[in-house]
C-alpha cells in the first residue's frame, strides 16, 4: 500500500522561506512522476512543480524562479523549496505520484496522494 507524507508546512510572512517533504511508502520516487500540488480554500486544487522520471522539471507560471522541486532516491523524500513566498501561496500542500514516466500537470495524472500540509503565507 502506498503512502505518502507531507511535512513542513508552517506560518511565514511574506518574503519568507518553506521548504516541504514529502516521505513515501510503498513507492519509489524514482520510478515515476511526482509533484506538488495546492488548494486555496474555495478553489480547485493546482499544480504546482513536478519531476519526471528523466528529471524534467516543470512549474505553474506563479511559482517559477521561487520554487524549486528535488528529489533525494537515496532517501526517497521529495521536496518543495519555496522561496519569496506570498500571501496568495497560502494553501494546503499535496504530494502526489504517479507510475508515468512523464509529468501531465493534471489531478487525474496522478495516482497517488497525501494527506496535505498546510502553508500560510501572512502579509
Amino acid at each position: 500500500q502506498v503512502q505518502l507524507v507531507e511535512s513542513g508546512g508552517g506560518s511565514v510572512q511574506a518574503g519568507g522561506s518553506l521548504r516541504l517533504s514529502c516521505e513515501a511508502s510503498g513507492y519509489t520516487f524514482s520510478s515515476g512522476c511526482v509533484g506538488w500540488f495546492r488548494q486555496a480554500l474555495g478553489k480547485e486544487r493546482e499544480g504546482v512543480a513536478s519531476i519526471s522520471r528523466g528529471d524534467i522539471t516543470t512549474y505553474a507560471d506563479s511559482v517559477k524562479g521561487r520554487f524549486t522541486i528535488t528529489r533525494d532516491n537515496a532517501k526517497n523524500t521529495l521536496y518543495l523549496q519555496m522561496n519569496s513566498l506570498k500571501p496568495e501561496d497560502t494553501a494546503m500542500y499535496y504530494c502526489a505520484a504517479s507510475g508515468s514516466y512523464f509529468c501531465i500537470s493534471s489531478v487525474r495524472h496522478f495516482d497517488y496522494w497525501g494527506q496535505g500540509t498546510q502553508v500560510t503565507v501572512s502579509s
